[in-house]
């Protein structure tokens, strides 16, 4: 602070300065004035002088000093309060900029709850014809056009899915409940709604579950689930998917590993990011750049890391690796 306040006084130290050099050359040029008096008077304004900056450091400084300290912008009564008349201007301006603020960020907020409510209304009324679809897809006695508009509209089914998850997860903390969850149950039922399109690719599973219980959100740990499955069906042809979990010490670990097309090593990096579909077939539509970017999103809020290996026409391995009891503790501590 001491530098900007020498660096805004700069031009009264330099005009200080300029009088004590004019008082010392009119001594000097005028012999009628001894020297030593005009040394005298230079060296107490000089002192002066320097007492007066030390005062108006003090005084001036503690405005902007506690306005550089100000954590929380938002926060009016962190305001710091006004003493000089140009202290008076900026913390009246200060506020009324804050004010206006707040009552815009309000604004937002209303109509950003508004727009998720109506979103997840209107996902829930679409939900209700396509049961009705179900039921009558179900029905109909023509198998192969059975199995493809059935995989159509699971399509449609997981699609509204992302969409009723991304408008829940920015407020993923009010609706955890860690607790132990087995993972046998949420695996298969997450391979029983996946079983038409896998047929009709052709696509088996290799369950194999050495442990099965994790501390997770069954409900939040199903999307996560869901989403690493139907990466894997989409992009993999008559072949299996192994589904796998053991226990490495403390750390439970879940794998899902696919013989698809695989990630391109320069990719695995951005996968998880929000819109994303890769850089190798860019051209593919039917990606939305979404699902691994939620699962990521979720696995963040539940502690759970994910690690990816991948190579090009090899295949994905996916690796959830759970949080302990411990870490769990550490972290609601915190």
């Amino acid at each position: 602070m001491s530098k900007e306040f020498i660096r805004e006084r700069a031009s009264w130290i330099l005009f200080f300065l300029f009088l004590q050099f004019l008082v010392l050359l009119m001594g000097y040029l005028d012999t009628s004035i001894p020297m030593q008096s005009v040394f005298y008077i230079t060296f107490l304004s000089t002192l002066s002088f320097l007492a007066f900056l030390f005062i108006r450091y003090s005084k001036e400084t503690r405005f902007y000093r506690e306005l550089k300290n100000h954590q929380d912008v938002l926060d009016l009564t962190a305001v710091p309060e006004a003493n000089s008349p140009f202290e008076h201007i900026a913390s009246h301006r200060m506020t009324e900029q804050i004010e206006a603020y707040k009552d815009r960020l309000d604004k937002l907020e209303i109509s950003a709850e508004q727009e998720k409510d109506e979103m997840l209304n209107w996902i829930h009324e679409v939900k209700t014809p396509l049961t009705t679809m179900q039921l009558m897809i179900d029905r109909s006695e023509d198998k192969p056009l059975r199995a493809q508009i059935m995989y159509e509209w699971l399509r449609i089914h997981l699609l509204l899915d992302q969409q009723l998850h991304s408008k829940r997860i920015p407020f993923i903390q009010n609706d955890l409940y860690i607790e132990e969850t087995g993972l046998q149950e949420l695996v298969f039922q997450e391979i029983k709604s996946l079983k038409l399109w896998c047929v009709q690719k052709g696509i088996g599973f290799d369950v194999d579950l050495q442990t099965d219980e994790v501390l997770s959100d069954g409900k939040w740990l199903g999307f996560i689930i869901r989403q690493l499955l139907t990466n894997s069906v989409k992009y993999s042809e008559a072949s299996d998917i192994q589904i796998c979990s053991r226990a490495d010490g403390e750390v439970k670990k879940l794998f899902i590993e696919d013989h698809g097309r695989g990630i391109d090593a320069k990719d695995l990096l951005r996968i998880f990011d929000k819109g994303f579909t890769g850089t190798v077939h860019h051209q593919d539509h039917a990606a939305t750049g979404m699902g691994l970017y939620l699962a990521g999103q979720v696995a963040e809020s539940l502690h759970i890391k994910i690690q990816v290996e991948s190579s090009v026409g090899t295949g994905t391995r996916f690796t959830l690796l759970f949080p302990t009891k411990n870490e769990m503790v550490r972290i609601a501590g915190m």
